[in-house]
């Protein structure tokens, strides 16, 4: 009996229409897990702006200026670039946990299309991504961050859509690593990965510096900071975002294949 309950479950998911590729009720679900999720709300959305009153409140930092903003705005900036960073990355890393107590497995009975997932998941880290922008920024400016408000916004705004890379970047951890310890993995792997793009501290010259520019965070970096110095944005740094981008993308798309591959 239970052969031909599990037959007919999944000759009527075969048969039930697909669904688009956004998912309302779907959607609404993965936010709601998002919220209750108090682990990841907190470690995303308070070790940010912890970070930004340790190293940007400085009275100095107040008063010299970077380009059109100062020192406190330009760390701002930073910080916020590193939370969501931290927010996408654990949203997207998501999925391992769920591999492992089958709730991918049970989808796959279901008419949501494996496209849909994967943008789902996507669409969730973002939402978690522009969360930690705008408590760090909120932070930022109450505690004297100043210039233009447009260039600040325009950083802040580049900070959250670049993140969508290491929302691939967690997406391809997420099948990749097992689920036990996927962000004791992830956590530290990516302070190492904003201190060698010269994210905490300025990378300078010498080896370290050509080096750094390697790493996924390099690209992001300047591209964000770029607004706020009046600086230009080097060929390399839109190499190495694109490059980064590709690489992730296609390395979760190589491992989502696998995955729904197994019966």
């Amino acid at each position: 009996m239970s052969a031909v309950a599990v037959t007919t479950s999944r000759t009527s998911a075969e048969r039930a229409p697909r669904t688009g590729l956004v998912n309302a009720r779907f959607l609404a679900i993965e936010m709601r897990r998002l919220v209750r999720n108090r682990r990841t709300v907190i470690f995303t959305l308070v070790m940010p702006p912890v970070f930004f009153l340790l190293f940007g409140t400085a009275e100095s930092y107040k008063t010299d200026s970077v380009g059109k903003a100062n020192v406190t705005a330009y760390i701002m900036v930073s910080m916020a670039l590193y939370g969501a960073m931290i927010a996408t990355t654990s949203g997207g890393a998501s999925v391992s946990v769920e591999r492992a107590q089958g709730w991918t497995r049970q989808l796959r009975l279901t008419p949501l299309r494996p496209s849909t997932y994967v943008f789902t998941k996507i669409a969730v880290a973002m939402v978690m991504g522009l969360a930690a922008v705008i408590v760090v920024a909120a932070v930022g400016m109450a505690s004297g961050s100043t210039g233009s408000g447009a260039v600040i916004g325009t950083s802040l705004a580049l900070a959250w859509v670049g993140s969508v890379v290491f929302a691939a970047f967690g997406l391809f951890m997420g099948y990749l690593l097992p689920s036990e310890n996927v962000m004791q993995i992830l956590g530290p792997s990516l302070a190492l990965l904003a201190f060698a793009g010269g994210l905490f501290v300025p990378l300078g010259e010498g080896v370290f510096a050509t080096l750094a520019k390697f790493t996924p965070m390099y690209g992001l970096a300047e591209l964000v900071r770029a607004p706020l110095t009046g600086d230009g944005v080097s060929v390399w740094a839109i190499i190495n975002v694109v490059a980064w981008a590709a690489v992730f993308g296609i390395g979760a798309a190589w491992r989502f294949r696998r995955d729904t591959a197994r019966v």
